[in-house]
């Protein structure tokens, strides 16, 4: 899908309305409410290249202290550098294990409320993440990619099945430029809200506080990381996801 500037006000209200009212497709069993009301959200966003985990120069980093300081302790909300995704695997299981005993029930996995988002090769390892956990039979809400580029061995096009919703922001520029348009591994289960392009030719911007080299080399892939309208869009479609009243439309 191609999206122009001059679209975005009419393409965003649709893309919100979209998130708003759940996915695509037949619905999911009906949750134990009185359970699922005790398994907090679980929001990871990975950080692209070489980024640490806590570089608030970077705009993943800016989104998980943003969710954190509105739910400091309804929502676990957490950034981890790319090549840690296993150790957020650990966490994800850490904190759906309500009861301790070391292994996840068929409940507790099927009220999961988890969200993956990420940029570049963090965005790669958000889709990744969700693989590992549909072989574990547990439920994604919700995965967001930003300027997506895989890793080798991995594929950041498909969205396995037990996602929900998937959203894909991209630019097509530069030596390094993401995934143009991902696709559902089952569409009945997983919808793709969008694959929403940007042009930073047409519509240049400025992005302060990064290392030359990105700004330079890869100044297009930078630019898309330093949006705020990107992370702004990020932050609502997380927000939908987390409101009381969002349904929990993770695909089963």
């Amino acid at each position: 899908m191609r999206c122009v500037r001059s679209s975005m006000g009419l393409a965003w209200f649709l893309l919100s309305f979209a998130l708003a009212f759940g996915e695509a497709g037949s619905p999911g069993p009906v949750i134990n409410t009185a359970s699922a009301a005790t398994q907090s959200a679980i929001v990871i966003g990975f950080v692209g290249g070489f980024v640490k985990h806590d570089n608030r120069a970077h705009s993943t980093v800016q989104v998980v202290e943003h969710l954190r300081n509105e739910h400091p302790t309804s929502v676990y909300v957490q950034a981890f550098e790319n090549r840690h995704r296993e150790k957020a695997h650990k966490e994800i299981l850490r904190r759906l294990d309500l009861n301790h005993d070391g292994a996840l029930s068929t409940e507790e996995k099927r009220n999961a409320r988890i969200i993956l988002f990420g940029h570049s090769w963090g965005a790669s390892e958000s889709v990744t993440l969700a693989r590992k956990l549909e072989k574990e039979g547990i439920p994604v809400l919700l995965t967001i990619q930003v300027d997506s580029v895989s890793k080798f061995g991995q594929n950041d096009a498909v969205i396995p099945a037990n996602v929900g919703q998937a959203v894909n922001f991209y630019q097509p520029d530069g030596i390094v430029h993401g995934q143009p348009q991902i696709r559902a591994a089952d569409p009945d289960r997983t919808e793709i809200v969008g694959n929403f392009r940007y042009d930073y030719k047409a519509n240049p911007i400025r992005c302060e506080g990064y290392p030359w080299f990105d700004r330079v080399v890869v100044k297009a892939h930078t630019k898309i990381e330093c949006d705020p309208k990107v992370w702004s869009q990020v932050e609502s479609l997380i927000y939908s996801k987390l409101s009381p009243d969002a349904p929990n439309a993770a695909a089963r």
